[in-house]
């Protein structure tokens, strides 16, 4: 789901079609592109498309080139309901890549302890979107998070975990461009919490501010 971009992300898009549909007759790579009322408008658009099993949304690089493969391995083993794993967020600096931190929840579904999956690694069959809905657009930051909480928080659904890094993300986006970006993503975070029931948000709030302190530690690249 392209939302009319002239940064040459179109042009990579029918290339992409041009190599993979066309030899037996079905569209393998599916898009459009139109405006959108922002990312998670955009998100919903691209759900409604969707028509396979399984559905992720990989917002930067896969870091291996079995990342897809272990995650539905691990769903399939588990019979749940989808799979997550860590992943890390890079800078580009002078021409290298600096890991800055890891993203590492394992695998307690105890939200209460700030504990919540990684969203680009983020692999859900796709019944859950038709039975929990899609991502709230009155949210700017954080509607993936209160997607999550949605069907997470009753511990019915759970969710099998690979402990490898299998995503790759860059600063810069729509909740690591800025400093106030946090402080928003925090404040829709204690909202979402508060929108689901979950008991004590502000204590979750700081438990989860916690954690993504710690990421900071020094990380490696994935191998």
């Amino acid at each position: 789901m392209d939302g009319a971009s002239t940064d040459g992300t179109l042009e990579y898009i029918q290339k992409l079609s041009r190599k993979y549909d066309g030899t037996d007759g079905r569209r393998h790579v599916v898009w459009t592109s139109s405006p959108d009322r922002g990312l998670y408008d955009a998100l919903n658009k691209a759900v409604r498309m969707a028509s396979g099993a399984y559905l992720i949304v990989a917002n930067d690089l896969l870091a291996k080139r079995n990342s897809l493969s272990k995650l539905t391995r691990a769903l399939e083993g588990a019979g749940a309901c989808g799979a997550h794993a860590d992943l890390v967020y890079a800078d580009h600096i002078e021409g290298k890549t600096v890991i800055r931190r890891r993203w590492h929840m394992g695998n307690s579904h105890r939200i209460f302890t700030g504990w919540m999956p990684g969203h680009p690694s983020l692999l859900l069959k796709r019944e859950i979107y038709e039975a929990y809905g899609k991502y709230k657009t009155d949210y700017r930051i954080a509607a993936d998070y209160e997607f999550m909480m949605r069907f997470l928080k009753d511990r019915q659904n759970r969710l099998a975990y690979v402990p490898e890094v299998l995503v790759q993300m860059y600063y810069g986006g729509t909740s690591t461009a800025r400093f106030s970006d946090y402080v928003d993503s925090f404040r829709e975070g204690y909202r979402a919490l508060r929108e689901n029931n979950i008991p004590f948000p502000f204590l979750t709030t700081c438990f989860r501010t916690v954690r993504v302190l710690l990421q900071f530690l020094p990380v490696r690249m994935p191998g």
